[in-house]
C-alpha cells in the first residue's frame, strides 16, 4: 500500500493540437548550415541500430485504420505498423488518458492495449506516455482529472500511486508491459495544476512523480523494471533543461532516461539541440531521447509567420529527418538513444496532417525511408 510517508521520501502544446503557434523567436538559417558541415564533415556516427529507438509515436493509427484510412508504401496498401516496420522503426510510443477521456479522443485504456499487442507482435518496443489527465497535458495545460480534482493532496498523490500500477498491471497481464513508461507528458511546468504547478509547489509536484514511480514498480510484478523516463518540452533550452532536472534530483526523484521535445518552430535551432543534448547527458548522466519531433511536408498554419530551416516539402522534411537522426547519433558517450516522430500516420486531424508521412491520399512520402540506411543489411556480397 503506498502512503504519504512514502510519496514525501505557456500554452505551447495545447495551440499545436489547434494549429496555430504561441510567440516564439524567429529561426536564424546560418547555424543550420553549419550543423551540416560538422555531422557530414567531422563527426563519427557510432554503429548502434540495435540499440536506437527509431520510433513513432502512433497513438492515432488504429483509430484512422478503423475509420477506413489506408496507408500505402509505392504501390503497396500495408497496414501501418508493418509499412513502418518494414522502414525500420522499432518502437511505439502510445500516450493514455485517465479515463473518462475527453475531447473525443480514443486514448482509452482498452484501445491502447489493443495497439500495444499489435505492436509487440510485430517486434517494436513499447514506450507508455502517462499524461495523468482526461485529455491533453502539456506546457500550457496539466489539468487534473475530474475525479481527482476534490481530493485532499494526500488522497491525490494515492490516486496516482494506484492508477499507475494498476495500469502497468494491466499491461502486464495482457502481456505487453512497456520497455518504457514516461511519468507524465512534458512536465516542464508541473503536472495535476493547480496543486501541482511549477515554479509554485515543486514538494507537491514531486509527491506526484514520486508516486508514480513507485506505481511503475508495484505494477510491474516479478517483471523486470521498465525504464523510467522523465519528458520536457525544452529540446533547445539548457537553462530550463537545467533548473527542471536540477530540482528534480534535489528531491531525488529516481529516472533512466530523458525526453526532450525538438520542433523547430518552438524550441530553437538544430544548434540549439545539439547543445542542451551534451549538456544532459554530460550532466546529469542519462541517455536522452528527442520524444516528440515533427516538420511539414507543405506549408502549415502554425509556421505561416517563420522562417524556416528547411523548405516545407517533402524533400525538406525527409532532409530534417536526416540531419536530426546525424545529430542524435553523434551525442558524446553514446548516450543519444533514439528519435520519436509525433504522429506520422493521422487521418482528418486538420494541421497535423501537414506532419503526416503520408499525403492526402495516403501515400508514403519520402520521409519515411529515412531509417532504412541504419537499420537494414547490406545485400550479400557487399
Amino acid at each position: 500500500m503506498f502512503s504519504t510517508k512514502e510519496a514525501e521520501t505557456a500554452r505551447a502544446r495545447s495551440e499545436r493540437r489547434a494549429g496555430h503557434p504561441p510567440n516564439r523567436r524567429r529561426l536564424p538559417l546560418g547555424p543550420w548550415l553549419l550543423l551540416g558541415s560538422l555531422v557530414l564533415g567531422g563527426w563519427s556516427l557510432p554503429s548502434r541500430a540495435a540499440e536506437f529507438a527509431f520510433g513513432a509515436d502512433l497513438s492515432f493509427l488504429k483509430q484512422a485504420e478503423d475509420h477506413g484510412r489506408i496507408f500505402k508504401d509505392g504501390t503497396n496498401a500495408l497496414p501501418g505498423l508493418q509499412l513502418f516496420k518494414h522502414h525500420g522503426y522499432n518502437w511505439i510510443r502510445l500516450r493514455l488518458f485517465v479515463e473518462p477521456v475527453g475531447n473525443h479522443l480514443p486514448n482509452n485504456l482498452a484501445y491502447t492495449l489493443a495497439l500495444a499487442k499489435e505492436a509487440k507482435q510485430l517486434g517494436y518496443q513499447f514506450l507508455l506516455d502517462l499524461h495523468y489527465a482526461n485529455s491533453w497535458a502539456d506546457p500550457g495545460q496539466q489539468p487534473t482529472p475530474g475525479t481527482w480534482v476534490n481530493l485532499s493532496h494526500a488522497e491525490r498523490v494515492q490516486a496516482v500511486f494506484a492508477y499507475t500500477r494498476d495500469t502497468i498491471a494491466a499491461f502486464r497481464d495482457a502481456g505487453v508491459l512497456p520497455d518504457t513508461v514516461q511519468v507524465g507528458n512534458e512536465i516542464s511546468n508541473g503536472m495535476l495544476w493547480p496543486d501541482g504547478q511549477l515554479p509554485d509547489h515543486w514538494k507537491n509536484f514531486t509527491d506526484y512523480l514520486r508516486a508514480g514511480t513507485q506505481g511503475v514498480d508495484a505494477g510491474r510484478g516479478t517483471n523486470p523494471p521498465p525504464k523510467l523516463m522523465l519528458h520536457i518540452d525544452q529540446g533547445g533550452n539548457i537553462a530550463r533543461t537545467k533548473y527542471f532536472f536540477d530540482h528534480v534530483n534535489q528531491y531525488q526523484i529516481p529516472y533512466d532516461v530523458i525526453g526532450l521535445s525538438y520542433y523547430p518552430w518552438w524550441q530553437g535551432t538544430l544548434m540549439d539541440l545539439r547543445a542542451n543534448l551534451a549538456f544532459a547527458a554530460a550532466t546529469y548522466h542519462k541517455d536522452v531521447i528527442v520524444v516528440e519531433t515533427a516538420y511539414h511536408w507543405r506549408p502549415a498554419g502554425e509556421t505561416a509567420d517563420r522562417a524556416e530551416p528547411f523548405a516545407e516539402t517533402p524533400a525538406g522534411q525527409r532532409e530534417f529527418l536526416e540531419e536530426l537522426t546525424r545529430l542524435v547519433l553523434a551525442v558524446p558517450d553514446n548516450r543519444g538513444q533514439g528519435i520519436f516522430w509525433w504522429e506520422p500516420a493521422v487521418a482528418d486531424r486538420g494541421g497535423l496532417g501537414s506532419r503526416s508521412f503520408f499525403d492526402e491520399n495516403g501515400n508514403a512520402l519520402p520521409v519515411i525511408s529515412v531509417f532504412d540506411k541504419y537499420t537494414r543489411p547490406a545485400p550479400p556480397g557487399r
